[in-house]
């Protein structure tokens, strides 16, 4: 019987969690990197102290909102890997998830990537390059284990997977956060040029024996 009880509390704590952080998108979509745990306790229904009892601070809310976003990236961006299309389709597929991504949403963007204008309305003390850091290593991990299961590199292949991993990853964010600010070309354009640029080494190497095949 307690078991049970302690399962339903379980259950009932992270529908909760759930509930706060989908207040928490919607004023994130609304105020981008100027969203305050105030905005978001009074989006929610509750005080801030119950805020934090659920998250710490901003960043613990940060961190939460971040893993929510980047399963939600990483499912859409193997899903584009795993079509049944040709290479080069598909590296043109993952580049177009992710600008789409930040282009669809870039408030939530800009809130998980970019401190808020005003220090005057960021909650002190919060940091979001240390925060941000992360998110971008474990995109980074994550294509690698992608392209080390699927294309042959040889003598040094893990290794040389995670520089291209780390170093797409790289290419995308930067690109991706210049076009988003300025937008001097398509989307199209951007990740046609993008491809072009990935598609000499991409193109050479074969599929790894036994793998998904890419």
């Amino acid at each position: 019987m307690e078991t049970t009880q302690q399962a339903d509390q379980q259950r009932a704590a992270e529908r909760r969690r759930r509930e706060l952080l989908e207040a928490a998108d919607r004023v994130v979509l609304r105020d981008g990197p100027q969203a305050s745990m105030n905005a978001i306790a009074a989006e929610a229904g509750i005080t801030k102290p119950i805020l934090y009892r659920h998250f710490g601070d901003k960043g613990g809310l940060y961190r939460a909102l971040a893993v929510r976003h980047t399963d939600a990236l990483l499912d859409a961006l193997r899903a584009a890997l795993d079509a049944p299309s040709d290479r080069r389709e598909r590296v043109e597929a993952t580049l177009d998830t992710y600008l789409a991504a930040i282009e669809a949403r870039p408030q939530v963007y800009r809130f998980l990537m970019h401190p808020a204008e005003d220090p005057q309305q960021s909650e002190q003390g919060f940091d979001v390059g240390r925060h941000s850091a992360p998110l971008l290593r474990r995109l980074g991990e994550e294509l690698a284990k992608v392209i080390e299961d699927r294309v042959d590199l040889g003598p040094g292949g893990k290794e040389l997977s995670r520089v291209w991993g780390h170093g797409i990853v790289g290419m995308m964010y930067a690109a991706g956060d210049w076009w988003l600010g300025e937008r001097p070309c398509s989307r199209a354009q951007l990740v046609r040029s993008l491809a072009d640029l990935l598609w000499g080494m991409l193109a050479a190497a074969g599929d790894r024996v036994g793998g998904p095949g890419f």
